[in-house]
């Protein structure tokens, strides 16, 4: 039990040290903006190419899949803005809007990126053209996602209620397409997770040496925007402060909560990697 105590806390001493050691902080306000900036680029990215493919519901789709896992007190501002921008009819598909779209939508995955490679202490060696591709087929790989998606919640109900009328043991457990939106959405964001920490940092890292961090990032996701959106109902004086700008600010500060537990999840994997790797050595 004494063994176990004092590995736990080397783990968070080494993590917790590196992290303000190394500007995570910094890299979490950083991460943040980015992820902002980058957000609008994405969705009109992917809502362009599905509408050009056909799928004229996507829009809702992915305004659903990206903000319902956010307090509602966070999300529904910026969805509301969002949904107006992505609702603006667009034919622009191949020209340079909607490339340029791509692009700077792949700068958040940069930003990813560069706070995963200081997290787990290593040194970028890839070429800036390999990177920036690879940014670029992840936003397409999570474009085709986010599509694949919303055709399904589209059947949806129709395959629900062939489900049902075939098998009626599992009527009970159908649910609604909006409890279907939340799983799926939390599914996006554990998969997104993975490969994220598995395929963009620099050097190799083993499936399960990844799990910790992760498992560590939702959880703490969850509570921290659980205690942020009670503190936006009780305490929050944004709106008096930043009147009309009060909406992004709450998502800047909200962003920043999770861009720093983010990147935390990363510093605590490559604690637990560091631990194992000494005592490997010891023993």
């Amino acid at each position: 039990m004494l063994r176990t105590i004092v590995a736990v806390k080397r783990v968070l001493y080494d993590a917790l040290g590196h992290f303000n050691a190394d500007d995570g902080w910094a890299m979490a306000s950083h991460l943040a903006i980015t992820a902002l900036m980058a957000l609008f680029p994405f969705l009109i990215f992917a809502t362009t190419l599905a509408s050009f493919l056909g799928a004229q519901a996507f829009a809702d789709t992915a305004v659903h899949l990206v903000f319902d896992t956010w307090p509602e007190q966070i999300a529904k501002p910026i969805a509301r803005e969002v949904l107006n921008v992505l609702t603006v009819q667009r034919t622009d598909l191949l020209t340079y809007g909607v490339l340029l779209a791509a692009f700077f939508a792949s700068n958040g995955i940069e930003a990813l990126r560069t706070s995963l490679n200081r997290a787990y202490r290593v040194s970028e060696t890839r070429g800036i053209i390999y990177r920036r591709v690879q940014s670029i087929a992840f936003v397409l790989i999570a474009t085709a996602g986010f599509l694949v998606i919303s055709v399904l919640l589209v059947f949806a109900p129709l395959l629900g209620r062939l489900a049902v009328a075939n098998f009626q043991w599992i009527e009970p457990y159908m649910g609604t397409i909006t409890l279907w939106r939340y799983i799926i959405a939390s599914v996006v964001i554990v998969g997104g997770l993975f490969a994220v920490h598995f395929w963009l940092p620099a050097g190799h890292r083993r499936f399960v040496s990844i799990v910790p961090g992760i498992i560590f990032t939702l959880i703490a996701w969850l509570i921290g925007s659980t205690i942020f959106a009670a503190y936006l109902d009780r305490f929050s004086s944004y709106v008096t402060t930043y009147a009309g700008l009060a909406s992004i600010m709450v998502a800047v500060v909200f962003l920043y909560i999770v861009s720093a537990i983010f990147i935390l999840g990363g510093e605590l994997n490559a604690a637990i990697s560091r631990y194992l790797e000494a005592r490997a050595r010891v023993g």
